[in-house]
């Protein structure tokens, strides 16, 4: 199950890593990664040994989107291609989004086109002081895919994503930070340190308590008030009555360090 060419799929701990690994080709998505990077997620979520993920990647890039050479190579079957290519990948971040374990995006460098909507599904995105983000699309002629103009409109504005996803405008690290991009840039030579070290905290957390956050987090792009609060109360009824919620009490009480089940 894990003999993978074009990712590292590594599991220390309670921490699940996956590494992006096409450095020669800025870890651009073709099929075979495509393909691969949906079965590591799969991985991620049906192992209950797992309750944290971090993803990275190898090289001077993060993922520098679909891989426009396999692109060219499908000739006048570009669309079937372009379908093979992103079904796998956008059940693989619908799932990274779903999953009740938290996932820490470590941009290493350039996060362009389906690396860009990567980078931003993060639940924690940290990035280095190397990486950049931009859109790249429309440089090639193409659209965005990736869930972009659903995610990247809400991170930092109807305004400033048309910009992105028109001109193809650079965004850099700190200025990312400004607009709500990530959540913390550090060093490049500690990045991947920092990533593993907070995935490791979140990994002895409640788990439980983390999905339903997440879940909360998408519903209340569609939900109305009275309806989300309706979820909020079955949520915390439910997590209260669960082993997170039931172990979290009794160490508030007993003024100790809690120790969750998962």
């Amino acid at each position: 199950m894990t003999d993978f060419k074009n990712l590292e799929y590594v599991v220390e701990g309670a921490v699940a890593t996956i590494t992006l690994n096409r450095p020669d080709a800025g870890n651009a998505f073709n099929k075979a990664l495509s393909d691969e990077f949906c079965r590591a997620v799969d991985l991620c979520q049906f192992d209950d040994n797992v309750r944290a993920v971090v993803i990275t990647g190898n090289g001077k890039l993060f993922c520098a989107g679909g891989d426009l050479s396999m692109m060219a190579d499908a000739g006048h079957k570009v669309d079937a291609a372009l379908k093979s290519l992103t079904d796998p990948i956008h059940a693989a971040y619908s799932t990274l989004l779903r999953m009740p374990k938290p996932v820490i995006m470590a941009v290493n460098g350039a996060a362009a086109g389906v690396g860009l909507s990567l980078a931003l599904i993060g639940d924690l995105t940290i990035a280095s002081d190397k990486a950049s983000f931009t859109s790249a699309y429309t440089a090639a002629g193409l659209s965005p895919d990736g869930g972009a103009t659903y995610w990247l409109p809400k991170a930092i504005g109807f305004k400033r994503a048309k910009d992105m996803m028109i001109t193809n405008r650079k965004v850099g690290a700190e200025e990312a930070l400004s607009w709500g991009m990530v959540n913390q840039v550090v060093p490049a030579e500690t990045l991947l340190e920092e990533a593993q070290t907070q995935a490791k905290r979140l990994a002895q957390g409640p788990t439980g308590s983390y999905g339903t956050v997440k879940s909360l987090v998408l519903s209340s792009y569609t939900e109305s008030l009275e309806s989300q609060m309706v979820l909020e109360a079955e949520g915390i009824a439910n997590n209260g009555k669960g082993p997170n919620g039931q172990e979290g009490i009794a160490a508030f009480l007993e003024k100790r360090r809690p120790i969750f089940p998962g």
